[in-house]
């Protein structure tokens, strides 16, 4: 095992105590983690807000060019990166590769976006300009999803604009973030960047410290109401991208043989693990037959296992509490549906779930109203419209959803009426840099990607000038 090493105030340090890092494809430790502790914490942030009162004077150019060799460094060491991902998380060592190359390509895409004085008057007598400016220190929590992916689209934004940052990874993949650490500890100014592995303990130290200017965080919707609850008292800007349990849609005109990849697909990237992912598929009975068998035939023919393997398609959940959820929503949706692909667990080490489908199921049931996360799809027949655009907006959340039709015109007139920050058409969890995501409802506070997204790293600063 490698000797791994925290980046905390410019320094790689250890510490006497570890976390255990978990293989999810076989269930062996494959890596041993130093775990910071509250002082550790408090180092960081102290380091961080020296480091961005320095930092924040750097011409932004300047700082463009320390975050475009961030992303050098990602290119330069992405093997590792890869391997460490599949290892850690558990997907098929080529997704991990393009894991990788996104993290790069986000790298540079979300850095090179200006904010120029903006002149909102000019008089004889008066000038009034609004600067962009930085907001301090930003705290970020990543998910153990796309461990490196995300913690590089909110580093990269955070240090372009002017800030310091503390990142802490999920305790169940932090390995890909320590080699992050150790790859552009000689890059970044002393203290700019600090990297904390915990036990999911010390969250709130982090997210109530009174020196945190804002907190960015993608996870669990409950988990982002408690860091809102912390950050009330000293007023934090917030940034959280939470749960979603996005619908799809389709129109009793669509064809099953066309739709039925993309479909696919979008329900069982990353094994589902992907908060953009498809949860709930609505079909119209004109097509409901013909789509489950197709969908189903898709799923039987996948390939799950260990995503070091040759051949497979898929790699297991991520974590052993994520899986045994994950089993609980599939257990129920056999108790009330008909089960047309997977279904059942290998009895061997390892999080493995074959990729599930279960059809014939009805809104009330956990697995249709409620978020798996996992490699499980359900799917739910309808007759009237209106009935179903009712069906996928009765929920909490809000993060994105999908109409699949061979009319775009009607296809659009549905889109307008459901309630997410995303919605596709004929296709579902595709994004990118250089595009918004916005939750909506539950699913969030804020923007993430694009120019409004690194914008949320910043605060208007307004100069009224009086001429004289």
């Amino acid at each position: 095992m490698s000797n791994y090493k925290m980046l905390i105030a410019g320094k790689l340090v250890e510490r006497n105590t570890t976390l255990d890092v978990i293989n999810p494809a076989n269930e062996e430790v494959f890596a041993t983690v130093p775990r910071a502790n509250k002082e550790d914490v408090m180092t960081a942030v102290a380091a961080a807000k020296i480091a961005q009162k320095l930092w924040k004077k750097v011409v932004e150019s300047e700082r463009r060019a320390i975050v475009n060799k961030i992303a050098d460094a990602i290119a330069e060491n992405s093997e590792e990166l890869a391997k460490t991902i599949t290892l850690e998380q558990g997907k098929v060592l080529d997704f991990a590769r393009m894991e990788v190359q996104f993290a790069e390509a986000y790298c540079r895409s979300l850095a090179s976006h200006e904010f120029p004085v903006k002149v909102l008057k000019e008089t004889e007598t008066n000038r009034v300009e609004e600067h962009r400016i930085p907001l301090g220190v930003v705290a970020a929590i990543v998910p153990w999803n796309f461990p490196l992916l995300m913690t590089v689209y909110k580093l990269s934004p955070a240090l372009v604009t002017g800030n310091a940052i503390v990142l802490k990874p999920a305790p169940t993949t932090p390995v890909s973030a320590l080699i992050l650490g150790r790859i552009i500890a000689d890059i970044v100014p002393k203290g700019l960047v600090s990297i904390i592995v915990d036990n999911n303990d010390l969250g709130p130290v982090l997210t109530s410290h009174a020196d945190i200017a804002k907190i960015s965080f993608t996870g669990s919707t409950p988990t982002g109401k408690a860091i809102m609850k912390n950050a009330a008292d000293t007023m934090k800007r917030l940034t959280l991208e939470l749960g979603g349990n996005d619908a799809a849609i389709v129109l009793d005109d669509a064809d099953p043989k066309t739709i039925a990849p993309g479909i696919f697909g979008s329900a069982f990237i990353n094994s589902g693990q992907v908060c953009i992912a498809l949860k709930r598929l609505y079909v119209h009975e004109a097509v409901y037959d013909e789509l489950c068998d197709e969908i189903a035939t898709l799923a039987k023919n996948a390939v799950v296992g260990n995503g070091m393997e040759e051949g497979v398609q898929f790699g297991p959940v991520q974590n052993k509490a994520q899986y045994e959820k994950v089993l609980s929503y599939i257990a129920e949706g056999k108790a009330q549906g008909t089960v047309i692909a997977g279904g059942e667990a290998p009895n061997q080490p390892g999080y493995i779930i074959p990729l599930t489908v279960i059809k014939d199921l009805h809104d009330g049931c956990s697995l249709v109203d409620e978020e798996p996360f996992g490699p499980v799809l359900p799917i739910i027949k309808y007759t009237d419209l209106d009935e179903v655009i009712a069906s996928a907006n009765n929920s909490k959340m809000g993060l994105g959803g999908s109409v699949w039709s061979s009319n775009l015109e009607r296809a659009s007139k549905v889109t307008a009426q459901l309630e997410t920050g995303t919605v596709w058409i004929n296709q579902h969890c595709v994004f990118g840099p250089e595009i918004p995501m916005a939750p909506a409802k539950e699913s969030g506070i804020g923007v993430e990607f694009g120019k409004e997204g690194v914008k949320e790293f910043t605060t208007s600063k307004i100069i009224n000038i009086n001429k004289m």
